[in-house]
């Protein structure tokens, strides 16, 4: 059976009925899925509005943590899209939903080689969140026999997409 026959088979009108009477909870990816840049990709909206339409609950994952859930939101509704933050579950978010469920301590901080997404998270479970794109600029300082200072109260370390990653954010 060549390909073509069996994607017509899994779109069938008795398959896309079944699939939608046997599941409650539809998972979408975001870039590239539902918009390619800011350019929302043709049928989404009639889609959500269709499984919306029949009592299913929609989720937005992402593994794109340079945006928090807040920002993600906004995205969709620039698009026309009515999305609530409790829909997206992104990266960032779950850096901070893990260090949360670690009881991580409070007084601790975070470290961030990332973007603003993974701070806004981190500070909405009410952690402190330093580096991020404040420290793209800076630079390490290379001295014989010296070893680097860093903050004490540091005690994790949160890694995403970082366009500014350098040598003072991994030395730090």
């Amino acid at each position: 059976m060549n390909v073509a026959s069996r994607a017509s088979q899994l779109l069938s009108s008795q398959s896309i009925g079944d699939l939608l009477n046997s599941d409650e909870a539809f998972l979408f990816d975001c870039d590239g899925v539902i918009w390619k840049g800011d350019t929302l990709i043709n049928g989404v909206p009639q889609t959500f509005d269709m499984l919306r339409s029949k009592g299913k609950k929609l989720v937005f994952v992402t593994n794109n943590s340079t945006k928090s859930r807040r920002q993600y939101a906004n995205k969709f509704q620039s698009l026309g899209i009515s999305v609530t933050e409790d829909e997206i579950f992104s990266s960032s978010f779950a850096a901070a939903m893990f260090l949360k469920v670690k009881n991580f301590p409070k007084d601790k901080k975070v470290y961030v080689i990332g973007g603003e997404g993974i701070l806004e998270e981190l500070e909405l479970v009410g952690y402190t969140g330093l580096g991020g794109q404040e420290d793209g600029k800076k630079t390490a300082q290379w001295k014989t026999n010296c070893l680097f200072e860093h903050d004490k109260m540091v005690g994790a370390v949160v890694v995403g997409l970082d366009p500014y990653v350098n040598y003072y954010k991994l030395q730090s």
